[in-house]
C-alpha cells in the first residue's frame, strides 16, 4: 500500500521543522508585549507547516503522567474476558480492544485495524439539553480492577482542561485575533481522552502489510494534547518538504497537534497535522509504548465559520461543530 512504512531519505532533514516553545511565560502573563507576539508568530509559522508543536512549560507533574500508565498498564495486562466487561465504541467509554478502530479509515484508506488497546473517556459532566447528553454524554467507566485509575484521570483532565484553554488563547492571538475568539466557544466543551497501548509483536504477532498502531490520519477536533512515549514503533508526521518522518521527541513535552475542525475554523491557514503511530518493529518485537491522547473539542451546537482572508485562505460552509464531529467519529469504526 502506499502508506505502508518506508525509511526516511537520506536528503530529508532528521526531524521536520517542529519548534518546541516554552509556555510558562504565555500562562504565567510573566511575557511582555514583545515577547508575547514572538511565541505568537513561532505558533503560526509552526502551525501552517506541519500543524504540530512541542510545548514545556505547561505544569502538569510528569509523576502523574507515569502513575497514570503503570495503572493502565494493569488494565491492559488483565485477561481479555475480563476487558471484556468493559467494551465499548468508538466514541464511547471504557475499553477499545484490538480490531474496534482504523484510523485509516478516516482517510479513505481500508487499511486493516489499528494495532493498539485504549481506555477511552469523553465529557464528564451532563448538558442541560437531553438531546446533546444523548450524543456527547455519559458517566465515565473506570474499571474496577484499578481504583486508582480514576483520580488518576480527573486530575489529568482538570489540568488538560486548563492548558486547552491557556493554548487556544495563544492560538487567538496567533491569529491576530481577540484571545477569547476560541475560548468564549468554551463554556461547556466535550473532549476524548485516550489511554492507548501499543504492544509489541510478542503480543500482536507480525503486522498486515499497511497495518499501523494508528493509521495515517488527521485528528478532528481543535487541539489534541498529546503525552507520549519514544520507540522504533512510535509517532511520524508529514510535511511537504520531508514526507514522513520520526516526530521529534522531548520527554519534558507535551506534542501539540490541531485538528481538522481547527484547519476549518481558520480557512486552512492552519494545516490539521497528518500523523501516524509505526507498527511494531521487527527489531524490537518487545517493544509497548503507551501515551496519553487528550482531544479537545468545544461546546457542542458552536457554528464554525472560516475566518476571513487575509487570515483564511479557504472559505469553508459553516458547520454545526458537533454534527462534523459526529460523522468523523462514525467514520473510523471498525465495523
Amino acid at each position: 500500500m502506499s502508506d505502508s512504512p518506508k525509511p526516511p531519505s537520506p536528503h530529508a532533514p532528521h526531524n521536520p521543522r517542529i519548534p518546541t516553545i516554552d509556555l510558562r511565560p504565555w500562562l504565567s502573563g510573566d511575557a511582555d508585549a514583545d515577547a508575547r507576539a514572538r511565541i505568537a508568530r513561532t505558533v503560526d509559522a509552526a502551525l501552517k507547516t506541519a500543524g504540530f508543536l512541542l510545548v514545556t512549560g505547561h505544569g502538569v507533574d510528569p509523576g502523574l503522567r507515569a502513575r497514570i500508565r503503570g495503572t493502565a498498564r494493569a488494565f491492559f495486562a488483565l485477561p481479555e474476558n475480563v476487558k471484556q466487561r468493559y467494551a465499548a465504541k468508538v466514541g464511547g467509554r471504557g475499553w477499545l480492544g484490538p480490531g474496534a478502530e482504523a484510523n485509516g479509515y478516516a482517510e479513505g484508506t481500508k487499511t486493516p485495524p489499528d494495532l493498539k488497546e485504549s481506555l477511552t473517556f469523553a465529557t464528564h459532566e451532563p448538558f442541560d439539553d437531553p438531546v446533546v447528553d444523548a450524543q456527547w454524554y455519559a458517566p465515565n467507566v473506570f474499571p474496577a480492577e484499578v481504583p486508582g485509575l480514576k483520580p488518576l484521570c480527573e486530575e489529568y483532565l482538570a489540568r488538560m482542561a486548563v492548558l486547552e484553554n491557556g493554548l487556544l488563547s495563544l492560538l487567538g492571538q496567533a491569529l491576530g485575533l481577540e484571545p477569547d475568539f476560541f475560548t468564549r466557544h468554551m463554556g461547556h466543551p466535550t473532549y476524548g481522552f485516550n489511554i492507548n497501548w501499543y504492544p509489541g509483536r510478542d503480543v500482536v504477532g507480525a503486522p498486515e502489510p499497511g497495518q499501523f498502531r494508528i493509521g495515517p490520519h488527521t485528528d478532528f477536533g481543535t487541539v489534541t494534547i498529546l503525552d507520549r512515549q519514544a520507540g522504533k514503533g512510535g509517532l511520524q508526521v508529514y510535511t511537504d518538504e520531508g514526507g514522513w518522518e520520526d516526530a521529534p521527541y522531548d520527554p519534558a513535552a507535551f506534542t501539540v497537534n490541531i485538528g481538522d475542525l481547527m484547519a476549518r475554523w481558520t480557512g486552512d491557514r492552519w494545516r490539521s497535522g497528518r500523523h501516524r503511530v509505526l507498527p511494531p518493529s521487527a527489531d524490537a518485537p518487545t517493544e509497548e509504548l503507551m501515551s496519553l491522547v487528550y482531544f479537545g473539542e468545544c461546546t457542542p451546537g458552536t457554528r464554525v465559520e472560516s475566518v476571513p482572508a487575509p487570515v483564511g485562505r479557504v472559505a469553508y460552509e459553516p458547520v454545526d461543530s458537533h454534527t462534523y464531529l459526529r460523522e468523523k467519529l462514525d467514520s473510523i469504526t471498525v465495523e
